[in-house]
């Protein structure tokens, strides 16, 4: 790292930002996951790592707020042929269920489409374990670990990891939805139902969810019921606060006094102006732009409450998406480095 020239043309070595790649001395590791089998709507996340990865050597290195904070080592883990093959073959599988159910045919009345839920349910509990395995050697030694997925459903494993390490600490999700779906389309690790698993960890005591805008009753319902527990930040309530005259600053005073000491962080780039994600699974229209959230994650770090984990995911398989979530996934590793 010494001999690094940050000015330099980057390095195309199959590392992220073209930086010298070193396990052994980087302080930061980006693991991806390359899977979208669940998606209800547009596929095609799971290709994101390997797109960011490319589109990560435009990125120039110096950053206003966090300035040189590359040289404290960050490691990008090759994304898992063996992981992504097996989100190709799931995703065809859960293409064909989908159509059925479209169609009218439920697990009750088709024991063929309750055996090809099924299926998929236990494929998608594997990756699960899978990612909770893998991040917990990064864990045990002391690296600072962001998931890159994939879709949402991605990061349940690793929640699952750092649940282990901590015994109390919340999540905040930056997202257009609220993810509290119970099996959603009967897939049980579906990505509208990561949230409603992550809240069965004992470990998880609270979730905040900033800039929903596309929700249904039964999440709604499990919100209410949870005794606090969620708290939504809606985009509406945001925005008509802002246009009434209530600052940007003043929402977010209210959102980090809300915050437990410890906080894991997860990114869903949907929670952005879709402008700037349109290729993401399932865009919505309103967000948020970039410096609104890391204003925000800046207040959260400056209040001195922790970032314990981090994910970001739901980027679209398109290099305007991957370039966008190549500069938020630097402002995140400068985040939590920092």
């Amino acid at each position: 790292m010494s001999s690094f020239n940050p000015n330099n043309i980057a390095l195309d070595n199959g590392n992220l930002y073209g930086l010298p790649l070193d396990l052994n001395t980087a302080a930061c590791v980006v693991f991806p996951v390359p899977w979208d089998v669940t998606v209800s709507y547009k596929d095609g996340t799971a290709n994101a790592p390997k797109i960011i990865q490319q589109e990560s050597l435009q990125v120039d290195l110096y950053d206003l707020t966090y300035q040189n904070f590359w040289d404290k080592g960050i490691y990008f883990e090759q994304p898992s042929e063996i992981i992504l093959n097996k989100s190709t073959i799931y995703r065809n599988k859960a293409i064909q269920v989908l159509d059925k159910m479209s169609n009218g045919s439920t697990i009750d009345n088709d024991s063929s489409l309750r055996n090809e839920v099924q299926e998929i349910n236990q494929a998608c509990k594997e990756l699960m374990e899978f990612v909770y395995t893998e991040t917990k050697k990064f864990i045990d030694q002391d690296k600072k670990v962001i998931l890159l997925g994939g879709d949402h459903s991605t990061p349940l494993g690793y929640i699952k990891a750092l649940s282990e390490k901590y015994q109390d600490f919340g999540i905040l999700q930056i997202d257009a939805h609220c993810d509290l779906r119970e099996a959603y389309e009967d897939f049980e690790f579906s990505h509208a139902s990561v949230m409603f698993n992550a809240l069965k960890l004992k470990s998880v005591q609270s979730l905040h969810q900033v800039g929903i805008r596309d929700f249904c009753q039964e999440e709604l319902d499990v919100a209410s019921d949870s005794e606090k527990k969620v708290q939504i930040y809606f985009d509406r309530d945001i925005k008509y606060q802002m246009y009434a005259g209530t600052s940007w600053h003043q929402i977010c005073e209210n959102i980090v006094n809300n915050l437990p000491q410890f906080i894991y962080l997860s990114f869903d780039i949907d929670g952005l102006n879709p402008a700037l994600c349109p290729n993401t699974g399932t865009p919505v229209a309103g967000g948020f732009e970039v410096d609104q959230i890391f204003y925000m994650l800046d207040m959260i770090k400056k209040s001195g409450k922790q970032f314990i984990g981090m994910d970001l995911n739901e980027v679209g398989n398109d290099v305007w998406d991957a370039n966008v979530g190549a500069r938020v996934l630097y402002r995140m590793i400068g985040l939590w480095l920092s």
